[in-house]
């Protein structure tokens, strides 16, 4: 199903509904208690929920299950709420312990649906409908405006097992590249696939960073970097094909032979395979060792960190985004944002799913998620000359507010049509933030032309969920399959992409992929024009943009 343009201008309407409260706030100059819109907020329940631990939290500032946001939403929301560290990276694992040892919290915040899936078909996760429509003010409000949020959030026994939020339509994955190295080694961009070898090529081989040793990297290709390639290539597991879903094999074939040339080489960091995290791909970035850099991207937290970082280190360097080049497989848009995004789900046990709800609804209200965003009025902001919050001091949010991220995956901010576009966090008035801003207009010029395809169905979020018994024949196939791939680019001559794409068919046959592949037929056949796919990303993308 589409979503109209009454989805925006319902927008406008919740915001002036919440406005009034802000405007409320500013006047006194202090953050009032919320206007909780319901005759039992005043009773406080005890209730817990996860939060997302990915390191970020400042010492000084306290853990994240107790530091001053925690303690704000405790202060100002509806409920006591004890918050449980999730690693970033290993929700699962956690999850299933806390689960399997029946401690897992009343609320639980997480992107990943084969994470969640698995969760509601052994009903360990709450159905919504009654709990919304019982105690629900605002989210109940949010769902009759935006029925894409019910859309997203409901499974196949026709039952909402998600609260989701509405998000900005915007790539999250870009090609980066030094222009100023470009310039210096009279290279042009690139525009095709073996363009892109060459240029990498000579930026290995080329001294561009002028000290006289080979010691620059042509492309990144660790983690991240690596999928980013991928996407280039439309090296994904499932493409449609003759109108129909097809497994994806030729892709990989020539993205594993692009690496193995780099790999084989030298254009790449040898080691890329032992950078798990991506962590020594970025290092050597900021410290201007790597002329192409492929990455998943937060814009304005790039801006702040690994391009301040880069032009410490080197002042001269200029860096921009450039368009997926072209592939054998075509020339693609990269990944965007979600803009229809489940985030989190309830615990079938919870015994206070009312104060569950409460708290959901203060998360989701807008004077909370811009306090979440930007910090208290007067402490970490003022109102900028385009009337829109504006950090009092960079050093101080850095320190005291930008980490607070994970507190606000119920946050809508593209409901706040005038300060909650991502254009409007960059601070301008830092030169090289508003050279990351420059970046992040040019990269929606070039990644939104709706005549290249979206290199996904869909945003892998909203990829059909399948049933038990073929995840049960699909899960053990992809390490195997994956390794092949992987054993294709380090293997030398001896083994080339090729054979290692012959050896993975073969894994799938055995494997029964063909059940697989029978399974996405008939789901595409019969069911996806009802799901969220590409085409609604690019009407939503399509929407956002003519309005601003």
């Amino acid at each position: 199903m589409k979503v109209g343009r009454a989805w925006l201008k319902g927008g406008a309407a919740l915001l002036m509904t919440s406005g009034l409260i802000v405007a409320g706030c500013s006047q006194s100059g202090t953050t009032a208690p919320m206007n909780t819109d319901n005759k039992q907020a005043d009773v406080r329940k005890d209730i817990s929920a996860t939060i997302y631990d990915r390191g970020s939290v400042p010492a000084a500032e306290g853990s994240i299950e107790n530091n001053r946001w925690t303690k704000w939403l405790n202060d100002k929301g509806p409920a006591n709420v004890k918050f449980v560290a999730v690693p970033r990276f290993e929700s699962q694992q956690k999850l299933n312990v806390l689960f399997a040892s029946a401690s897992a919290p009343d609320l639980i915040f997480e992107y990943a649906p084969h994470i969640k899936n698995p969760l509601i078909d052994q009903k360990l996760l709450m159905p919504l409908d009654e709990m919304i429509e019982k105690h629900s003010t605002t989210y109940k409000q949010m769902l009759q405006q935006y029925p894409a949020l019910k859309k997203v959030g409901m499974k196949s026994d026709g039952k909402i097992y998600e609260f989701a939020r509405l998000s900005e339509v915007y790539p999250i994955h870009a090609l980066l590249i030094r222009e100023d190295w470009l310039k210096k080694l009279n290279l042009q961009a690139p525009q095709t696939t073996e363009e892109l070898y060459k240029v990498a090529k000579a930026f290995a081989e080329n001294d561009p960073d002028g000290n006289g040793k080979k010691d620059t990297h042509g492309i990144a290709i660790s983690l991240q970097s690596g999928q980013v390639v991928d996407q280039i290539f439309q090296a994904t597991r499932w493409v449609v094909k003759d109108g129909t879903v097809t497994r994806n094999w030729d892709n990989f074939t020539a993205v594993t032979d692009f690496k193995k040339r780099l790999f084989d080489e030298g254009i790449v960091d040898k080691d890329f395979l032992n950078d798990k995290n991506g962590a020594k791909a970025k290092q050597d970035f900021v410290n201007g060792k790597v002329g192409i850099y492929p990455l998943q991207i937060n814009w304005v937290s790039f801006a702040q960190n690994e391009l301040t970082s880069l032009k410490k280190n080197v002042p001269d360097a200029i860096v921009t985004p450039i368009a997926y080049p072209k592939s054998p497989a075509g020339q693609f848009n990269p990944a965007y944002a979600n803009p229809v995004q489940a985030t989190a789900v309830v615990n079938a046990s919870t015994k206070h799913p009312d104060a569950v709800m409460k708290f959901v609804d203060f998360l989701v209200k807008h004077e909370t998620a811009s306090t979440l965003k930007n910090g208290i009025e007067g402490e970490h902001w003022k109102q900028g000359t385009n009337g829109c919050p504006e950090p009092i001091s960079a050093e101080k949010r850095k320190t005291e507010v930008a980490w607070n991220t994970d507190t606000q995956m119920l946050s809508s901010p593209v409901l706040d049509m005038k300060c909650g576009k991502l254009e409007m966090s960059f601070n301008l008035s830092e030169p090289v933030q508003k050279e990351g801003f420059e970046m992040y207009k040019k990269a929606m010029q070039i990644y939104s032309d709706p005549n290249k395809p979206y290199v996904e169905i869909t945003h892998p979020e909203h990829m059909p969920q399948l049933p038990k018994d073929i995840e049960a024949i699909s899960g053990p196939l992809v390490k195997p399959i994956d390794d092949m791939f992987v054993k294709g680019i380090l293997g030398g001559k001896a083994y080339t992409a090729e054979q290692a794409t012959k050896d993975a068919k073969e894994v799938w046959e055995k494997g029964n992929g063909k059940k697989i592949e029978e399974w996405f037929r008939q789901w595409y056949e019969k069911d996806s024009k009802n799901a969220f796919l590409a085409k609604d990303m690019y009407e939503i993308l399509k929407q956002q943009t003519s309005q601003k």
